[in-house]
Protein backbone atom coordinates (compact mmCIF):
# COMPACT_ATOMS: atom_id res chain seq x y z
CA UNK A 1 0.00 0.00 0.00
CA UNK A 2 0.94 3.69 -0.24
CA UNK A 3 0.59 6.46 2.14
CA UNK A 4 0.51 9.97 1.04
CA UNK A 5 0.14 13.65 3.07
CA UNK A 6 -1.99 15.98 1.83
CA UNK A 7 -2.74 17.40 5.36
CA UNK A 8 -0.46 17.42 8.41
CA UNK A 9 -1.57 20.73 10.43
CA UNK A 10 -3.53 20.62 13.45
CA UNK A 11 -6.59 22.73 15.14
CA UNK A 12 -6.59 25.16 11.64
CA UNK A 13 -4.71 25.52 8.60
CA UNK A 14 -1.77 27.37 9.05
CA UNK A 15 -0.51 28.20 5.27
CA UNK A 16 2.90 29.91 5.49
CA UNK A 17 3.09 33.60 5.57
CA UNK A 18 5.13 35.95 3.11
CA UNK A 19 6.58 37.21 6.08
CA UNK A 20 8.35 33.59 6.47
CA UNK A 21 8.79 33.00 3.02
CA UNK A 22 11.09 36.25 3.01
CA UNK A 23 13.05 35.10 5.68
CA UNK A 24 13.69 31.81 4.19
CA UNK A 25 15.13 33.43 1.13
CA UNK A 26 17.52 35.87 3.04
CA UNK A 27 18.54 33.05 4.84
CA UNK A 28 19.37 30.89 1.65
CA UNK A 29 20.92 34.47 -0.14
CA UNK A 30 23.36 34.69 3.15
CA UNK A 31 24.58 31.27 2.33
CA UNK A 32 25.27 31.84 -1.03
CA UNK A 33 29.11 31.92 -2.63
CA UNK A 34 30.02 32.58 -6.27
CA UNK A 35 31.13 29.07 -6.72
CA UNK A 36 27.57 27.91 -5.48
CA UNK A 37 26.22 29.95 -8.82
CA UNK A 38 29.19 29.18 -11.46
CA UNK A 39 26.26 26.18 -13.16
CA UNK A 40 23.71 24.11 -13.18
CA UNK A 41 25.27 21.29 -11.17
CA UNK A 42 26.50 23.96 -8.67
CA UNK A 43 23.33 25.31 -7.84
CA UNK A 44 21.48 21.97 -7.63
CA UNK A 45 24.66 20.88 -5.26
CA UNK A 46 24.27 24.24 -3.20
CA UNK A 47 19.89 23.42 -2.95
CA UNK A 48 20.26 19.82 -1.86
CA UNK A 49 22.98 20.88 1.15
CA UNK A 50 20.43 23.38 2.64
CA UNK A 51 18.44 22.28 5.59
CA UNK A 52 14.72 20.66 4.88
CA UNK A 53 13.43 23.34 7.26
CA UNK A 54 14.79 26.20 5.01
CA UNK A 55 14.22 24.84 1.36
CA UNK A 56 11.00 23.18 1.51
CA UNK A 57 8.24 23.36 4.32
CA UNK A 58 5.91 21.10 5.85
CA UNK A 59 2.83 22.40 4.26
CA UNK A 60 -0.50 24.32 6.24
CA UNK A 61 -3.15 22.10 5.30
CA UNK A 62 -5.19 20.28 8.15
CA UNK A 63 -5.46 16.39 8.08
CA UNK A 64 -5.95 14.52 5.16
CA UNK A 65 -4.05 11.20 4.43
CA UNK A 66 -4.48 8.35 1.72
CA UNK A 67 -3.89 5.05 1.12
CA UNK A 68 -3.86 3.38 -2.00
CA UNK A 69 -4.04 -0.59 -1.61
CA UNK A 70 -1.59 -2.31 -4.24
CA UNK A 71 -3.94 -4.49 -5.85
CA UNK A 72 -7.39 -2.04 -5.87
CA UNK A 73 -8.68 0.28 -7.61
CA UNK A 74 -10.61 1.46 -4.66
CA UNK A 75 -9.11 4.31 -2.64
CA UNK A 76 -8.61 4.86 1.03
CA UNK A 77 -8.61 8.46 2.77
CA UNK A 78 -8.61 9.54 6.65
CA UNK A 79 -10.09 12.42 7.44
CA UNK A 80 -11.41 15.49 5.03
CA UNK A 81 -9.28 18.42 6.37
CA UNK A 82 -8.62 21.09 3.92
CA UNK A 83 -5.88 18.62 2.96
CA UNK A 84 -8.43 17.01 0.81
CA UNK A 85 -8.65 20.06 -1.95
CA UNK A 86 -5.04 19.20 -3.04
CA UNK A 87 -6.03 15.48 -3.10
CA UNK A 88 -8.73 16.21 -5.58
CA UNK A 89 -6.79 18.39 -7.77
CA UNK A 90 -4.50 15.88 -7.72
CA UNK A 91 -6.58 12.94 -8.26
CA UNK A 92 -8.38 14.74 -11.27
CA UNK A 93 -5.30 15.40 -13.25
CA UNK A 94 -4.38 11.53 -13.67
CA UNK A 95 -5.50 9.64 -16.67
CA UNK A 96 -6.96 7.00 -14.75
CA UNK A 97 -8.98 8.54 -12.16
CA UNK A 98 -10.26 6.49 -9.01
CA UNK A 99 -13.97 6.33 -9.11
CA UNK A 100 -15.09 5.03 -5.71
CA UNK A 101 -13.32 6.26 -2.43
CA UNK A 102 -13.84 4.93 0.98
CA UNK A 103 -13.56 7.90 3.79
CA UNK A 104 -12.85 7.46 7.54
CA UNK A 105 -13.75 9.87 10.22
CA UNK A 106 -11.15 9.80 13.00
CA UNK A 107 -13.88 13.18 14.02
CA UNK A 108 -15.98 15.53 13.40
CA UNK A 109 -14.09 18.61 14.61
CA UNK A 110 -14.04 21.40 12.46
CA UNK A 111 -10.20 20.19 11.03
CA UNK A 112 -11.08 17.43 10.47
CA UNK A 113 -14.36 18.10 8.10
CA UNK A 114 -13.33 21.20 6.17
CA UNK A 115 -12.02 19.95 3.19
CA UNK A 116 -14.84 18.26 2.06
CA UNK A 117 -17.02 20.88 0.14
CA UNK A 118 -14.05 21.65 -1.60
CA UNK A 119 -13.38 17.89 -2.72
CA UNK A 120 -14.36 17.60 -6.27
CA UNK A 121 -15.09 14.06 -7.28
CA UNK A 122 -17.57 14.14 -4.92
CA UNK A 123 -19.41 16.88 -7.56
CA UNK A 124 -19.16 13.94 -10.30
CA UNK A 125 -22.04 11.69 -10.72
CA UNK A 126 -19.68 8.78 -12.17
CA UNK A 127 -17.75 8.56 -8.40
CA UNK A 128 -19.04 6.29 -5.39
CA UNK A 129 -17.70 7.75 -2.00
CA UNK A 130 -18.55 5.27 1.24
CA UNK A 131 -18.37 7.43 4.27
CA UNK A 132 -17.18 6.16 7.62
CA UNK A 133 -17.52 6.32 11.26
CA UNK A 134 -17.96 4.78 14.31
CA UNK A 135 -20.09 7.66 15.47
CA UNK A 136 -24.30 7.91 14.61
CA UNK A 137 -25.24 10.42 12.00
CA UNK A 138 -22.81 10.52 9.84
CA UNK A 139 -24.71 12.56 7.18
CA UNK A 140 -26.13 14.87 9.74
CA UNK A 141 -23.22 15.96 10.65
CA UNK A 142 -21.22 16.44 7.91
CA UNK A 143 -24.36 18.35 6.16
CA UNK A 144 -24.44 20.60 9.21
CA UNK A 145 -20.85 22.58 7.77
CA UNK A 146 -22.47 22.83 4.25
CA UNK A 147 -26.02 24.70 5.10
CA UNK A 148 -26.96 28.26 5.67
CA UNK A 149 -25.57 30.28 6.88
CA UNK A 150 -22.32 28.21 6.81
CA UNK A 151 -21.97 27.34 2.97
CA UNK A 152 -23.30 27.70 -0.18
CA UNK A 153 -23.60 24.24 -1.55
CA UNK A 154 -25.62 22.01 0.42
CA UNK A 155 -24.58 18.54 0.66
CA UNK A 156 -27.33 17.32 -1.69
CA UNK A 157 -26.09 19.20 -4.68
CA UNK A 158 -22.54 17.17 -4.43
CA UNK A 159 -23.41 14.83 -7.43
CA UNK A 160 -21.32 11.68 -6.14
CA UNK A 161 -23.34 8.49 -5.07
CA UNK A 162 -22.79 9.02 -1.40
CA UNK A 163 -23.39 5.86 1.50
CA UNK A 164 -22.79 6.51 5.09
CA UNK A 165 -21.87 3.51 7.46
CA UNK A 166 -21.69 3.73 10.89
CA UNK A 167 -19.05 1.21 12.31
CA UNK A 168 -19.92 -1.57 14.80
CA UNK A 169 -16.98 -3.44 14.34
CA UNK A 170 -13.86 -4.42 11.63
CA UNK A 171 -15.12 -4.16 8.31
CA UNK A 172 -13.56 -5.75 5.05
CA UNK A 173 -12.98 -3.41 2.07
CA UNK A 174 -11.90 -5.14 -1.25
CA UNK A 175 -9.94 -7.89 0.93
CA UNK A 176 -8.83 -5.22 3.55
CA UNK A 177 -9.24 -5.36 7.35
CA UNK A 178 -9.56 -2.59 8.79
CA UNK A 179 -10.35 -1.79 12.83
CA UNK A 180 -11.03 0.93 14.91
CA UNK A 181 -10.25 2.29 18.54
CA UNK A 182 -11.20 5.01 20.11
CA UNK A 183 -9.16 6.78 21.54
CA UNK A 184 -8.23 9.80 24.70
CA UNK A 185 -9.54 13.13 23.06
CA UNK A 186 -12.09 15.29 24.41
CA UNK A 187 -15.30 14.71 22.24
CA UNK A 188 -13.72 11.20 21.30
CA UNK A 189 -11.39 10.13 18.12
CA UNK A 190 -11.10 7.00 16.50
CA UNK A 191 -7.51 5.30 15.66
CA UNK A 192 -7.65 3.06 12.50
CA UNK A 193 -5.73 -0.22 11.41
CA UNK A 194 -5.57 -1.21 8.09
CA UNK A 195 -3.95 -4.31 7.00
CA UNK A 196 -2.88 -5.32 3.70
CA UNK A 197 0.05 -8.56 2.44
CA UNK A 198 0.82 -9.07 6.33
CA UNK A 199 1.36 -4.87 6.36
CA UNK A 200 -0.30 -2.90 9.23
CA UNK A 201 -0.50 0.94 9.10
CA UNK A 202 -2.55 2.64 11.90
CA UNK A 203 -3.79 6.41 11.53
CA UNK A 204 -3.83 7.72 15.18
CA UNK A 205 -4.73 11.52 15.28
CA UNK A 206 -5.92 13.54 17.93
CA UNK A 207 -4.72 11.25 20.67
CA UNK A 208 -3.62 11.81 24.27
CA UNK A 209 -1.58 8.80 25.43
CA UNK A 210 -2.51 8.01 28.79
CA UNK A 211 -1.09 4.95 30.96
CA UNK A 212 -4.03 2.74 29.64
CA UNK A 213 -2.69 3.34 26.01
CA UNK A 214 0.61 1.46 27.37
CA UNK A 215 -1.11 -1.54 29.16
CA UNK A 216 -0.36 -5.10 27.09
CA UNK A 217 -4.20 -5.67 27.36
CA UNK A 218 -4.89 -8.20 24.46
CA UNK A 219 -6.93 -5.11 23.01
CA UNK A 220 -4.06 -3.10 22.66
CA UNK A 221 -1.81 -5.72 21.34
CA UNK A 222 -4.02 -7.22 18.77
CA UNK A 223 -4.15 -3.33 17.51
CA UNK A 224 -0.94 -1.81 17.94
CA UNK A 225 1.85 -4.48 18.38
CA UNK A 226 4.29 -4.82 15.78
CA UNK A 227 2.53 -2.54 13.02
CA UNK A 228 4.85 -1.41 10.25
CA UNK A 229 3.88 2.61 10.39
CA UNK A 230 1.98 4.62 13.14
CA UNK A 231 0.86 8.05 11.89
CA UNK A 232 0.39 9.58 15.29
CA UNK A 233 -0.34 13.09 16.67
CA UNK A 234 2.79 14.82 18.10
CA UNK A 235 1.43 18.36 18.24
CA UNK A 236 3.55 19.16 21.99
CA UNK A 237 6.50 19.45 23.31
CA UNK A 238 6.28 18.05 26.69
CA UNK A 239 6.02 20.57 28.42
CA UNK A 240 3.04 22.15 26.16
CA UNK A 241 1.66 18.45 26.83
CA UNK A 242 1.89 19.19 30.58
CA UNK A 243 0.63 23.05 30.45
CA UNK A 244 -2.66 21.68 27.73
CA UNK A 245 -3.42 18.36 29.83
CA UNK A 246 -6.52 16.79 28.47
CA UNK A 247 -6.50 19.17 25.70
CA UNK A 248 -6.92 15.59 23.28
CA UNK A 249 -2.67 15.86 22.08
CA UNK A 250 0.28 13.92 22.89
CA UNK A 251 3.94 15.00 23.26
CA UNK A 252 6.76 13.86 20.73
CA UNK A 253 8.41 11.64 23.68
CA UNK A 254 5.59 10.06 24.87
CA UNK A 255 4.35 8.75 21.28
CA UNK A 256 8.22 7.99 21.29
CA UNK A 257 8.07 5.88 24.59
CA UNK A 258 4.68 4.62 22.99
CA UNK A 259 6.18 3.63 19.77
CA UNK A 260 8.96 1.71 21.68
CA UNK A 261 6.36 0.06 23.99
CA UNK A 262 4.47 -1.66 20.92
CA UNK A 263 7.37 -2.39 18.84
CA UNK A 264 6.22 -0.54 15.90
CA UNK A 265 8.30 -0.03 13.54
CA UNK A 266 8.21 3.60 12.19
CA UNK A 267 6.78 6.49 13.32
CA UNK A 268 5.34 9.43 11.60
CA UNK A 269 4.99 13.06 13.42
CA UNK A 270 1.72 14.35 12.39
CA UNK A 271 -0.78 17.13 13.56
CA UNK A 272 1.60 19.62 13.70
CA UNK A 273 0.83 23.09 15.63
CA UNK A 274 -0.55 25.44 13.67
CA UNK A 275 1.70 28.22 15.27
CA UNK A 276 5.23 26.35 14.42
CA UNK A 277 7.11 27.47 11.70
CA UNK A 278 9.22 24.55 9.60
CA UNK A 279 12.19 25.32 11.27
CA UNK A 280 10.74 24.17 15.27
CA UNK A 281 9.10 21.77 13.43
CA UNK A 282 12.64 20.29 12.51
CA UNK A 283 13.99 21.21 15.28
CA UNK A 284 11.67 18.73 17.47
CA UNK A 285 11.94 15.83 14.81
CA UNK A 286 16.10 16.28 16.10
CA UNK A 287 14.91 16.45 19.35
CA UNK A 288 12.90 13.14 19.11
CA UNK A 289 15.88 11.17 17.41
CA UNK A 290 18.19 12.33 20.19
CA UNK A 291 15.89 10.88 22.47
CA UNK A 292 15.51 7.75 20.79
CA UNK A 293 19.61 8.14 20.96
CA UNK A 294 19.42 9.20 24.22
CA UNK A 295 16.94 6.66 25.76
CA UNK A 296 18.63 3.65 23.70
CA UNK A 297 15.74 2.94 21.81
CA UNK A 298 16.51 0.90 18.53
CA UNK A 299 14.62 0.04 15.69
CA UNK A 300 12.60 2.80 15.36
CA UNK A 301 12.33 5.14 12.22
CA UNK A 302 11.13 8.98 12.32
CA UNK A 303 9.77 10.68 10.02
CA UNK A 304 8.03 14.44 10.07
CA UNK A 305 4.84 14.51 8.44
CA UNK A 306 4.61 16.89 5.26
CA UNK A 307 2.33 17.69 2.28
CA UNK A 308 3.70 15.46 -0.57
CA UNK A 309 5.13 12.13 1.87
CA UNK A 310 4.85 9.39 0.09
CA UNK A 311 5.84 5.80 2.53
CA UNK A 312 5.30 2.68 0.97
CA UNK A 313 4.83 -0.33 2.48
Amino acid sequence: MNVRFWGVRGSLAAPITPLRIKSKISAILEQVTPEDIENADTRERFLADLPPWLFGTVGGNSPCVSVSPANSKDYFIFDCGTGIRELGIDVCAESQKPSHYHIFFSHFHWDHIQGLPFFGPAYDPSVKIDFYSPVPEIEKILSGQMSSPYFPVHMENMGSQKTFHQLKGDVNICGHNIRFKKMNHPGDSYAYCINENGKRFIYSTDTELTAADFSKTEENKAFFQGADLIVIDTQYTLGEAIDKYNWGHSAFSVAVDFAANWGIKHMVMFHHDPTYNDQKLHSILQSARWYLERMNIKGIELTLAYEGLEISL
